[in-house]
């Protein structure tokens, strides 16, 4: 995330201004709502949050235990306050302002164009789906193979995330890499700390077992 941030404020900035295009528009304008209005909203909070939060009730009942919701409150608050946050602090301009530097935005001043950076729907299709997919892999029953199809899955939903976005010019190309970063290293954390706390758990239990 660091070193991405640091490209795209940087080098990489020209190469941003100049890939940006709302490429769709200029080669296919016929695809031009198809692509807003449904292959972009896949990825966004009114698709992906019901998934997630299906899934968590799910195992949650099944299991007795409210871990599942838990994963998925923090997985919701990682978005608005990890993500978030770093969209606010680097106050990037989206693509509409035409000025690919940071700190030149700002919230208050232009409102969702002028927090670009991270892309917010790549951050979402790792870290919501990917949380989903682990939820599924460790507190339910499903196979191996599986679980390696829903994170294919995951990865198609990122992709067709970023590409949408790309070709709609509604972002810099490195808003959209920087969010699949992002997103990936909260679902890291997140799934990192789950796993400490069902280890020590187990560790728990088996003391209470053997005593």
């Amino acid at each position: 995330v660091i070193v991405l941030t640091v490209l795209a404020a940087g080098p990489v900035r020209v190469l941003d201004y100049q890939l940006n295009r709302r490429w769709l528009y200029l080669f296919n304008p016929d695809l031009v709502w198809f692509a807003q209005n449904v292959l972009d909203r896949i990825a966004g909070q009114a698709v992906c949050l019901p998934v997630l939060a299906a899934v968590a009730i799910t195992l949650a009942y099944r299991r007795r235990s409210w871990r599942p919701i838990g994963f998925a409150l923090a997985t919701e608050a990682a978005f608005y306050i990890g993500v978030g946050g770093l969209k606010v602090l680097l106050a990037r301009p989206s693509t509409t302002l035409h000025d690919p530097r940071f700190f030149q935005g700002g919230l208050l001043d232009f409102g969702d164009r002028g927090i670009s950076y991270p892309s917010g729907h790549s951050s979402e299709a790792i870290l919501i789906y990917g949380a989903t997919v682990y939820l599924i892999a460790h507190y339910s029953g499903a196979s191996q193979r599986v679980v390696h199809g829903l994170s294919w899955v995951v990865a198609a939903i990122a992709m067709n995330s970023v590409v949408v976005s790309f070709l709609l010019g509604w972002h810099w190309i490195t808003d959209l890499v920087g969010g699949l970063i992002a997103g990936g290293l909260f679902l890291r954390i997140l799934t990192t700390l789950d796993q400490r706390l069902l280890d020590r758990e187990r560790r728990k239990t088996f003391l209470a077992a053997t005593l």
